[in-house]
C-alpha cells in the first residue's frame, strides 16, 4: 500500500524573513432596517459584552449597521449567534445583501504579523474619533490573477501608497479582509475605510478610482454601506 503523500501545505500568514503566523482576525458586517430603537441594540451589545460598532445608516432613517470581530469563527455561530437570535436583533429586518464576513491577511511584507492581522484591524474598526465609516465588498477579475507576481505587486503597490497618504494625514483608515469561499456573492474581499469626517472617506475612494487595479481589474464593488458610529465598544 502506497505512503500518503507528506502534507505541505502552509496554512499560516507570512510576514518579512520568514515570519508566520496563524492568528488572523474575523469581521462580520451586517445591516438591518426596521430599527425603531438604536438605544436597544446598543445596551445589547454591551449587556452581551460583543466587542463591535453600531451606525446610524446613512440611507436609511430606520437602519442600523453592526460589525464584530473574533479570532475564533466559532464566537460567530455562538454568542453572536444567540444574540442575534434574541428579542432586541429579532424584531429587526436584516438586509443580506449588506452581509460581509472575511478573515485578515498578509501580504508577505509585513515584519509585525501581531499588529498586521490582530491588533491595527481591531484598533481602527473601534478607535473612538473615527466615527464615520464605508463598508463594501469587492470582487477582482480572474485578468489579474493571470497577471505576473512582479505586476501584481505593482498594482497592489500603487493602491496601497494611496491608502497611507490618507492614513499619515489622518484623513481615513482601511480594513482589509480576505473573503474567499466565505462571501455568499463570491465576492474576493471586504473593506471598510474610516475616519473623522465622511468626505476624506468618499474621497479616497474617488483616488482609488484612478488606479489601474480599480479601473482595470475588478468585476465587481458594492453595495457601500454608509454610516456614522451611534456606539463603539472599548480597545482593550
Amino acid at each position: 500500500m502506497s505512503q500518503p503523500a507528506e502534507n505541505t501545505l502552509n496554512m499560516a500568514e507570512t510576514g518579512t524573513r520568514g515570519r508566520e503566523s496563524n492568528r488572523r482576525l474575523f469581521m462580520q458586517f451586517m445591516a438591518f432596517g426596521e430599527c425603531h430603537d438604536p438605544d436597544a441594540v446598543i445596551s445589547a451589545m454591551e449587556d452581551a459584552r460583543i466587542p463591535g460598532a453600531v451606525y446610524h445608516d446613512m440611507h436609511d432613517p430606520f437602519g442600523v449597521g453592526v460589525v464584530t470581530m473574533s479570532e475564533d469563527p466559532n464566537f460567530f455561530l455562538g454568542p453572536w449567534r444567540e444574540l442575534l437570535r434574541g428579542p432586541d436583533f429579532g424584531q429587526l429586518r436584516l438586509k443580506p445583501r449588506f452581509t460581509m464576513f472575511g478573515r485578515t491577511y498578509a501580504l508577505g511584507y509585513e515584519p509585525d504579523l501581531d499588529e498586521t492581522l490582530v491588533n491595527r484591524p481591531r484598533r481602527t474598526a473601534l478607535h473612538p474619533d473615527w466615527r464615520w465609516v464605508v463598508w463594501y465588498p469587492l470582487r477582482r477579475s480572474g485578468a489579474f490573477a493571470q497577471l505576473p507576481e512582479s505586476e501584481q505587486k505593482q498594482h497592489l503597490k500603487e493602491h496601497g501608497q494611496i491608502g497611507m497618504q490618507y492614513g499619515r494625514a489622518d484623513y481615513a483608515h482601511d480594513i482589509r479582509l480576505a473573503c474567499h469561499g466565505m462571501d455568499t456573492n463570491d465576492n474576493d474581499f471586504v473593506v471598510a475605510v474610516t475616519g473623522r469626517e465622511l468626505a476624506p472617506l468618499s474621497k479616497l475612494v474617488e483616488h482609488m478610482r484612478q488606479t489601474q487595479q480599480t479601473s482595470l481589474y475588478l468585476e465587481r464593488l458594492g453595495p457601500f454601506f454608509v454610516g456614522r458610529t451611534a456606539w463603539k465598544s472599548p480597545l482593550e
